[in-house]
């Protein structure tokens, strides 16, 4: 019966409108935008990117969630000196110029390997799968939080043991 509850209750949460774009171009075509809105949202979420993004050990773990390919060197180094690797930047998200745009952070969005249609915040809640836009749940809207460690294998979402600190 608790977990019903639980469920529920997730189910339950506030929306907000939010607007969704595979990248810069996309949201540019937008004709209810500006080019301003659109680039300093895209900027915004670019400069996060490398911030928020999961880290992970090696380029095999990073794409054992995020897909061949999907991964890139951070800049960030593990405390020993090696690399990190991040997923691929799949999109961002914005808040929607016709609604309360500070409920919605600009933000990057990302596709794990296991649910490839599905945009995914850095803290791994679920957007959906289109763009333009859309409603998401309210906690989903915050800005993600950084992360200062690295995994040692596949986790996206999932506890995975976590390796020290990647430095700046």
């Amino acid at each position: 019966m608790g977990v019903s509850v639980i469920a529920l209750t997730a189910c339950d949460e506030a929306k907000v409108d939010a607007l969704v774009f595979d990248d810069l171009q996309q949201c540019l075509a937008d004709k209810d935008l500006s080019r301003e809105q659109c680039e300093a949202n895209y900027t915004a979420a670019r400069e996060q990117h490398v911030a928020v993004a999961p880290k992970y050990i090696s380029q095999a773990a990073c794409e054992a969630d995020f897909g061949t390919e999907k991964c890139e060197q951070a800049p960030q180094r593990t405390e020993s000196g090696g690399s990190v690797f991040m997923p691929l930047m799949m999109g961002y998200m914005m808040g929607s110029m016709l609604a309360n745009r500070s409920a919605v952070a600009p933000q990057p969005l990302y596709r794990s390997a296991d649910d490839s249609k599905t945009y995914r915040t850095a803290d791994n809640k679920k957007i959906g799968t289109r763009t333009g836009l859309t409603q998401v749940a309210q906690s989903s809207a915050r800005a993600p939080s950084v992360k200062t460690s690295t995994m040692s294998r596949g986790g996206f979402g999932t506890s995975a043991r976590t390796m020290g600190t990647a430095g700046g």
